[in-house]
């Protein structure tokens, strides 16, 4: 079960990369492995030395009774001190922005990697595409090659 945020690595550009547990509840948990979560949309953000996600969309678990369950709601991540600075320092005095780009399991628990980088031009997202199709014409060139 792997949740990729494909949207992302269309957007942006990314410098650095970071792995972070999240807090959930037990319904929570069993609506990712349903995979009933939504990353695309999602962002990180500091306050008061704590990092947070924000728009992270995961569907109430269709056998719990939680009616006062809010899909969006803003979860708390698990990171170290010198990581939430490093991620506040590069969003607020470089401008660069943090977004989730993939929730998995790691040794039974839920972690998010979360990349900093910053927006791409529509020229750049242009360019990455045309990139993109050269390498695939090639190496199918070199597939009929062989």
């Amino acid at each position: 079960m792997n949740i990729i945020n494909r949207n992302a690595f269309h957007n942006y550009e990314f410098v650095h990369s970071y792995e972070a547990g999240i807090v959930l509840s037990g319904c929570e948990v069993k609506s990712i492995v349903n995979g009933q979560c939504q990353i695309s949309d999602a962002y990180v953000f500091i306050r008061n030395g704590e990092a947070f996600l924000l728009n992270c969309h995961i569907s109430p678990y269709g056998y719990s009774d939680n009616r006062d369950y809010s899909p969006t709601q803003t979860r708390k991540l698990l990171l170290h001190k010198r990581e939430i600075v490093n991620i506040a320092s590069d969003t607020i005095i470089k401008k660069l922005v943090a977004i989730p780009t993939k929730m998995y399991f790691k040794n039974g628990k839920l972690k998010v990697e979360i990349q900093i980088g910053r927006g791409k031009k529509n020229y750049d997202k242009r360019q990455t595409l045309k990139d993109r199709s050269m390498e695939k014409e090639i190496r199918q060139q070199m597939k009929r090659k062989n």
